[in-house]
């Protein structure tokens, strides 16, 4: 929300709906009067732009409709430059246009128009510039970390769900992590089962041995692999075949995407080695170094939420409901928030619940308890602790205190205080 501003100093609203090439801008000066005008992405604009309000007496303040990540060049300068910034949400300019308008009727210079109403009326966020807040390089980091790992899960589900099953459908059940990279050297060394079966045995296992990782009785498990391959199903290709070629071509891309993966983690772990936050997030059951990594780089400060509430509502996880009358539905997350938040500690709660002993896994079982093996049950207790997760993970960072167990069991109501949303020491 805007703060509210000085009646008696004039101000200058300006309003603009970013695009990729050109932006719709509106002004409306302190006599009242609106002046609507284009200005490419360039960078003769920005400071005609820049030049323009600089000149005018008072205050400037400065809304826009963010696009994908075309308005951050221009925010960044206008922050630079001492202009008030603010961002208006695209599905609140959506409904007060339709409401405004009655008309699916859409153009730049109508939302220039939405978004300036919006300004006024102080229906608007702050723009939390990442490069001034020096959060951009980890921001950066965490984004590319997610692409590398979206795309070798795109190609670990390509080689279960097509490689294998085509040329050795028997070895996808010892695939079972993808963090294991010896899978991939033993692949490429025996891609089909006609390169096991033109060696011997004794020759399998010793080529095989220095491939294969730690294992319990590991020449057991090699022996019975060598005789899966004697009668495998997979379809009968040569080993010089262009299938082969092809199969060996994405396992290499796939132990780069693994390198790629473990680089940019050491990159996180030295970047935020000293980070007390950093430090701090890690010491919660399921968050690790990528995880702690997601939550500083998409949530940046997050002492500069005033309360819980507002981080649960930043990362979508507030209880949104559908009342009209004596028609009332159930309340559900309202997802109007940070997408990759709402992931991270799921991911989080989805390790957390599954270790040996943590206030978070005694939440889950006591939301499971009556009915465990339902479903829908445990999908909305795992959405229950994604969320408490997020509460503590803003709780230990704004008190400074690392996360200590089951503190909430010694209060007589069981639950946690807002401003201490940590525990005391672990129990044994």
């Amino acid at each position: 929300m805007a703060a509210d501003h000085d009646s008696t100093i004039p101000v200058t609203w300006v309003a603009i709906d970013i695009a990729k090439k050109s932006n719709a801008v509106v002004v409306e000066w302190p006599q009242g009067r609106q002046e609507r005008f284009r200005m490419a992405n360039s960078h003769a604009d920005h400071e005609r732009l820049v030049d323009l309000l600089q000149r005018q007496p008072g205050q400037s303040r400065i809304a826009m409709e963010p696009t994908g990540t075309y308005h951050r060049p221009l925010a960044h300068r206008l922050v630079t430059a001492g202009f008030e910034v603010w961002l208006v949400s695209s599905l609140a300019a959506a409904r007060f246009r339709d409401a405004m308008f009655n008309s699916w009727d859409k153009n730049d210079p109508k939302d220039a128009l939405v978004i300036l109403d919006l300004l006024k009326q102080g229906k608007v966020l702050r723009y939390y510039d990442a490069l001034l807040a020096s959060t951009h390089d980890l921001e950066e980091l965490s984004k590319t970390y997610m692409q590398i790992a979206l795309a070798r899960t795109r190609l670990h589900h390509s080689l279960l769900t097509h490689y294998l099953p085509l040329y050795w459908p028997e070895f996808e059940r010892y695939w079972h992590t993808s963090r294991a990279e010896w899978i991939v050297d033993f692949l490429f060394r025996f891609p089909i089962p006609a390169a096991v079966r033109e060696i011997s045995a004794d020759r399998f296992v010793e080529e095989a041995w220095a491939l294969v990782g730690r294992k319990v009785r590991k020449r057991e498990w090699m022996e019975e692999l060598y005789g899966l391959a004697q009668h495998s199903i997979g379809l009968p290709i040569g080993l010089e075949s262009l299938s082969v070629q092809t199969f060996r071509m994405q396992l290499e891309r796939y132990k780069a995407l693994i390198h790629q993966r473990d680089a940019l983690e050491g990159m996180a772990e030295s970047m935020l080695a000293s980070d007390s936050d950093f430090a701090l997030l890690k010491t919660i059951p399921g968050i690790g170094s990528v995880l702690a990594m997601v939550i500083l780089a998409e949530s940046g400060d997050l002492r500069r939420f005033g309360h819980h509430r507002q981080y649960l509502k930043f990362c979508g996880m507030d209880l949104a409901k559908n009342q009209s009358g004596a028609s009332r539905g159930p309340e559900r997350l309202s997802k109007r928030g940070n997408a990759r938040l709402r992931c991270a500690f799921w991911f989080a709660g989805s390790v957390a619940v599954r270790m040996r002993e943590n206030s978070f896994r005694a939440k889950y079982e006591r939301y499971v308890r009556m009915d465990p093996l339902s479903s829908d049950r445990r999908r909305k207790a795992l959405t229950a602790v994604a969320a408490k997760m997020a509460r503590v993970a803003y709780g230990v960072v704004k008190t400074g205190t690392p996360y200590q167990a089951y503190f909430e069991a010694g209060l007589p109501s069981g639950s946690i205080p807002l401003t201490r949303a940590v525990g005391a020491a672990r129990t044994p």
